[in-house]
């Protein structure tokens, strides 16, 4: 970060945790994972199959089922 601004994080009901980036993400065993995009969609469901990253998954929550 420059200038002494802090991070901006934003969450998104029934969605992911957006951090402007570039972040390192420490997982709950030490693993660490390194993004450089200006903007990471951290998973907040546990249904991510790329956890801690947002793949998504979510979405699956919020669609209506079919009959």
């Amino acid at each position: 970060m420059t200038g002494g601004q802090p991070r901006r994080v934003r969450v998104i009901e029934k969605g992911p945790i957006l951090v402007d980036g570039p972040v390192d993400i420490e997982g709950p065993d030490g693993s660490l994972v390194h993004c450089d995009r200006f903007q990471v969609a951290i998973c907040a469901c546990g249904l991510s199959a790329n956890a801690p990253l947002c793949d998504a998954s979510h979405r699956r929550l919020l669609r209506p089922r079919r009959r």
